[in-house]
């Protein structure tokens, strides 16, 4: 919808903007968090930092990888800023192998980090899916409802701004239980939890969803995989009655 803002002669893509910014809150909610959870904020701040690095060059790298015949003619775009193309989950996986041992490194706890982590992640879903629905390709599907949105002149789904309110739901959830001093790892997980059960209901609505060559959602099945082991290990936590944030 507004792939580019435009200052005088500059040409700057919304979405490298929306990431931006989405990076720095994102660092600066983890710190906070960090704080709040009487954790050592600079170990805490590094994971993500490590995490966000590590993710950004895995997702570029297995791109330009997959799509090698495009990029060795023109090496220098490989690196250029202002050209796009990640692959999500090589990202994703590579992120959260380094924030892993990143924090073994330090003698982090687990599940109070996780806790503190939740907040930068939310955030940067919310990024992902704001800057999708500003400059990405992603769209809904088709509807009559009144508060559908016109893209190329067709009333579709704001299934990106469901997305947002997804993540706001989240971070709310997670805010009200670090509030109530419950036990390490409970804040992460039901954040998570509620987070996947939404995307996993949502993704239903998305025309350009990600599928297996048999037609299954693939977003869809993740969440589903995660809510699942949320709640498992929800319900070993109620079980093993822990109390306060205990390191691990």
């Amino acid at each position: 919808m507004f792939p580019t803002i435009n200052l005088g002669p500059f040409v700057f893509p919304t979405a490298g903007i929306v990431y931006l910014l989405g990076t720095y809150v994102a660092l600066s909610l983890v710190e906070r968090a960090a704080k709040r959870l009487e954790l050592d904020v600079e170990a805490t701040y590094g994971v993500a930092v490590v995490s966000l690095l590590a993710g950004i060059v895995a997702a570029r790298v297995a791109f330009v990888v997959a799509y090698w015949a495009s990029f060795s003619q023109n090496l220098v775009s490989i690196i250029w800023p202002l050209t796009s193309g990640y692959n999500v989950m090589a990202g994703l996986f590579f992120g959260v192998v380094a924030a892993f041992f990143y924090g073994r490194y330090k003698n982090l706890p687990l599940w109070s980090t996780l806790d503190a982590l939740t907040p930068g992640l939310l955030t940067a879903f919310f990024a992902v899916s704001l800057a999708d629905f500003l400059a990405g390709p992603g769209y809904g599907t088709l509807t009559g409802m009144p508060w559908g949105i016109s893209v190329f002149g067709i009333r579709r789904h704001p299934v990106q701004w469901y997305e947002i309110i997804l993540v706001l739901a989240a971070l709310t959830v997670w805010w009200l239980v670090v509030k109530r001093q419950r036990a390490a790892g409970r804040p992460f997980l039901l954040s998570i939890a509620l987070y996947s059960a939404g995307r996993l209901f949502l993704d239903a609505y998305r025309d350009n969803a990600w599928l297996t060559a048999d037609g299954y959602h693939i977003v869809q099945m993740i969440a589903l995989v995660v809510m699942v082991g949320c709640l498992v290990l929800l319900m070993q936590m109620e079980t093993t009655r822990y109390t306060g944030y205990d390191h691990i």
